[in-house]
């Protein structure tokens, strides 16, 4: 296959290929981020527009927009003012982020470094040298800063990656309070924890479990847990495995995707055919044709079809064609006295 890309010079968006080729989105799904993704950042364009600018209708939407908050990409809150309105935020992201690092992201947390004030730098103050007073004084000595953890070798995405979970967790716990320089030195540990195959699960479970019901120093406490219950390394020249080749689809919509485990249909195709079988099994018997009655015989009948001692065609002691003895009552009506 020969392919011939020039680069853009400006007006272009970078897509990590996790979107492009992530297995369980649909075309729709991965068109309506990528649009999205490509807006200007002070853009403020809800996803329902998007949608109607990149052409996809709304049914389309409706299972796009599902896909992405299934797998992350896509937060939704509503909240209600105190004159009663409701509004909604949404939250698109480049990789996929949990609830509560959404949620630390929303209350305007950033893993990166703080943002530098704004002016220009100013001149050093002039002024004269201190008097001498003659007496020796013994100046306290300054206290160590704390010295960040090394991130040599971890990729500034584990990192920030690592700085969302820790700033969750303190989020989450009153007694794991911590400030933003303190998530910031924590940050690299975190993402040498990623580094190692570690699951933010696991990270989670590893900084909570077992708390004591007070905590004097929650960073002191969480940097001691991210060194003593740090995973091993995994061994050298392991690679992680790498992804089944992408196969047409066997249901029959021409689809090519990218299997996760032997599975030989899209998503699509399986849930179309799980609501086939479900709609199957949940269709009423069908009614049977009536049949032949038996004929029941209770006694002796004279000549009609139905037992009885008379000769009418049910039951009876008369002669009529209703059971009875022939005898009407002061309305007309011939009072039942058979049984059948």
């Amino acid at each position: 296959m020969l392919r011939h890309v020039i680069a853009p010079e400006r007006f272009f968006s970078q897509v990590p290929n996790d979107i492009i080729r992530h297995p369980r989105l649909s075309a729709a799904a991965v068109r309506l981020l990528t649009w999205q993704l490509s807006l200007p950042g002070d853009a403020d364009t809800p996803l329902s527009e998007t949608a109607a600018q990149a052409g996809i209708k709304k049914t389309a939407f409706i299972r796009a927009k599902r896909e992405l908050m299934a797998e992350g990409y896509v937060h939704e809150w509503r909240r209600q003012s105190a004159r009663g309105r409701w509004t909604t935020t949404q939250l698109v992201s480049n990789v996929p982020l949990s609830a509560e690092e959404a949620l630390s992201l929303r209350d305007g947390f950033r893993p990166t470094g703080a943002v530098p004030a704004v002016g220009e730098p100013t001149p050093p103050s002039v002024g004269r040298h201190p008097h001498n007073t003659g007496e020796n004084t013994d100046n306290p000595p300054s206290q160590p800063s704390p010295e960040p953890a090394a991130a040599d070798g971890v990729p500034q995405p584990l990192v920030e990656r690592g700085g969302l979970v820790i700033a969750s967790v303190s989020h989450r716990d009153r007694r794991l309070r911590l400030t933003g320089s303190d998530v910031r030195q924590l940050a690299a540990l975190a993402g040498e924890w990623l580094l190692r195959g570690a699951t933010v699960k696991d990270l989670r479970e590893a900084l909570t479990d077992g708390l004591p019901d007070r905590v004097h120093s929650p960073v002191a406490l969480i940097r001691n847990r991210l060194i003593r219950k740090m995973p091993d390394a995994p061994p050298l020249g392991a690679r992680p495995l790498a992804p089944l080749p992408l196969r047409d689809c066997a249901g029959g919509c021409a689809r090519v995707f990218r299997p996760v485990a032997d599975e030989t249909r899209c998503r699509d195709c399986r849930r179309e055919a799980a609501e086939e079988r479900q709609g199957a099994g949940s269709r009423p018997a069908l009614l049977q044709p009536w049949g032949a009655v038996p004929a029941v015989s209770v006694g002796p009948s004279t000549s009609g079809a139905f037992p009885g001692n008379g000769s009418g065609a049910f039951p009876g002691n008369g002669s009529g064609a209703f059971p009875g003895n022939g005898l009407r009552d002061e309305t007309g009506n011939c009072p039942v006295t058979g049984s059948v």
